[in-house]
């Protein structure tokens, strides 16, 4: 990874991104029961979906709700300290999770963010289409110029 920040000192984070098929806010112990729903209930999809290129991630046997408020909470103190922002993806109508955004730094000399997005199996059909709208929200109000989007 590079010395450098990994957003400039002046640089606010954009807190939101609506279309009209998601809302996505940052990621924070609030959502706990929400996102341990849609994740655990999609691991075979979210491991199958193009963009995530270790496969370990989520863990086959799951996590409690504990581990995983342990981990909502190191994603919301990673925003807070400009390390890294994970943003949860909302169904605008009900306010239920539906996946995640993850935006952090990366070792590759080539690129200055690595970007990676899921959708629960229950929306499939939005996977490209969300990868496609964080896209452009990155062009548009991030300061990075190559992200790594890791095949998409």
């Amino acid at each position: 990874m590079s010395s450098e920040p990994f957003v400039p000192a002046g640089f606010e984070p954009p807190r939101s991104m609506v279309t009209d098929d998601v809302r996505l806010e940052p990621l924070g112990p609030q959502h706990n029961e929400s996102d341990l729903a849609a994740w655990s209930s999609s691991i075979e999809h979210i491991r199958a979906t193009k963009g995530y290129p270790d496969g370990g991630w989520p863990p086959a046997h799951g996590m409690s709700p504990e581990a995983n408020l342990a981990d909502l909470t190191r994603h919301a103190a990673d925003f807070e300290a400009r390390k890294g922002f994970t943003f949860t993806v909302l169904d605008p109508s009900s306010g239920d999770v539906i996946g995640c955004v993850y935006l952090y730094p990366t070792r590759s000399p080539e690129h200055d963010v690595q970007v990676q997005s899921w959708v629960s199996a229950e929306r499939a059909e939005l996977d490209e289409p969300l990868a496609d709208a964080v896209a452009a929200w990155l062009a548009a109000a991030w300061p990075w110029e190559r992200p790594d989007r890791h095949g998409r």
